[in-house]
């Protein structure tokens, strides 16, 4: 005989009482493992916070590492005569720019035609156009209209000059010659090869319009200017070859002072990102590992040894690196009691105008000269503090898998807790069946002793 539901036979063995089993066995067997998990979590949670600052701490410190951040230059150009760009790593100056004549393109124009499509020749034959001393053969036939001429000579010698039509009133209209480049060599010619260009829109052979009627309607000349007082000439605004590094075009006539200068600003920019992310990643390392009975204020890492070792590294480097030659106290940095880092700007500022290649030279390696003259040549401060940072950090670093230890224990406590789950629900499984049977006993027993007992009382009403 079977029962419909536990408990229903004899009112002892419920569901509610094996409910109450279970829910005491989890809390010994899940729960453990569910608080590990969390914790787990939590540390992953908060490794992932502590990796993405100590990564911009590394990129700061990369950042003052490489030479090149001190080859940048700064250009000041007082005066409108002139613009100035400056090359990395090029020369320190300050210098003067007087301009007294602008380079100019040559511009000649042709006779005048009637209209765009006259013709501009009898019959076939070539021309040759002349400019900077290259020659161009243009073609033409007896159905070369002036617009096709045009045309062609933007074709065949378009790198070196700029053919256009411009209508100068009603019906004269010329052709302009504009040579691509400026200075004085840029001389354009047009001799006519086979004697067949028209001045009468193909009618008679002989035109001069094209050849000996070119008249200049610009002179191309030299840019002149001097550099300090010293004259020179050039044939283009645009002047590359004086100075190694600087690119200098020439816009008006006029004087000009220019000072090109280390590129100070970006180097104090950059040593103030330093300061700024290396407290944000001590502020970090402080709280995570920090110590306290107060389970609120205790760091997650607070037994943790390899964080705090890391963080040992770090703070260390600020007093060990410089290899005995300086120390980064003599360029304005500083560390107060709480462990946070501050930089006098002032010292700093100066150190890098008065005395900039030693500080590259300690920032990020080179040959460093003391008061005394003595060179010594170094790895660089922030050489040897990504050094001890990326010893930690880089992919087979003590740090390098971290994360994912902590991601494979999670793994693996979720494993186990699935397992136990598994080997409760056999368990309750199994003493649910138990219960069933022993509940239907009990009511068997129960219903016989209620058969007795109604037949003793049956006998004693007799």
């Amino acid at each position: 005989m079977g029962v419909s539901a536990l408990g229903t036979g004899s009112g002892i063995l419920t569901q509610d009482l094996l409910d109450k089993l279970r829910a005491s066995d989890e809390a010994v067997q899940i729960t453990p493992i569910d608080l590990s998990i969390a914790f787990e979590n939590d540390k992953k949670n908060a490794f992932e916070i502590l990796d993405a600052k100590i990564t911009n701490f590394n990129d700061s410190v990369y950042e003052l590492k490489i030479p090149a951040l001190f080859d940048e230059r700064t250009v000041d150009v007082t005066g409108t005569s002139a613009s100035v760009t400056a090359a990395a790593n090029s020369d320190l100056q300050d210098f003067t720019l007087d301009v007294t004549q602008l380079a100019t393109k040559q511009i000649e124009q042709s006779g005048s035609f009637a209209t765009t499509t006259d013709l501009i020749a009898t019959a076939a034959g070539s021309m040759n156009l002349n400019i900077d001393g290259l020659d161009f053969t243009i073609n033409y036939d007896a159905t070369t209209t002036l617009s096709d001429l045009k045309a062609s000579i933007n074709t065949v010698a378009g790198d070196k000059v700029n053919a256009t039509i411009v209508q100068i009133a009603t019906g004269d209209y010329r052709l302009f010659l504009n040579s691509a480049d400026t200075g004085s060599t840029q001389d354009i010619t047009i001799t006519d090869t086979d004697g067949n260009l028209s001045d009468d829109g193909g009618t008679t052979a002989g035109g001069t319009k094209l050849t000996t009627g070119l008249t200049a309607a610009q002179t191309g000349v030299d840019a002149n200017f001097t550099y300090n007082g010293q004259a020179i000439v050039r044939s283009s605004n645009n002047v590359t070859d004086l100075i190694t590094g600087y690119d200098i075009t020439l816009q008006e006539l006029g004087v000009s002072q220019v000072s090109v200068s280390q590129n100070t600003q970006n180097i104090l920019d950059r040593v103030d990102s330093f300061v700024t992310k290396y407290n944000d990643l001590i502020d970090e390392l402080s709280k995570l590992t920090q110590a306290s009975l107060d389970s609120a204020a205790k760091g997650i890492f607070s037994g943790d040894s390899m964080i705090k070792s890391f963080q040992r590294a770090i703070e260390n480097t600020i007093g060990n690196v410089g290899e005995g030659v300086a120390s980064m106290y003599e360029f304005g940095f500083d560390v107060d009691k709480s462990g946070k880092l501050s930089l006098d700007t002032t010292i700093i500022t100066d150190k890098i105008k008065n005395d900039g290649k030693n500080v590259e030279a300690m920032f990020s390696g080179g040959d460093y000269t003391n008061a005394n003259g003595v060179t010594t040549t170094v790895t660089g401060m922030f050489t040897e503090m990504y050094a001890v940072s990326n010893e930690y950090t880089k992919s087979t670093g003590i740090l390098g898998d971290y994360q994912s230890t902590i991601t494979a224990k999670i793994s693996s406590l979720e494993d186990n807790k699935l397992k136990a789950i598994e080997r409760l629900d056999s368990r309750y499984e199994i003493l649910k069946k138990q219960y069933a049977a022993y509940d239907l006993l009990i009511s068997q027993f129960n219903n016989t002793s209620n058969i007795f007992t109604d037949l003793q009382n049956a006998a004693s009403n007799n």
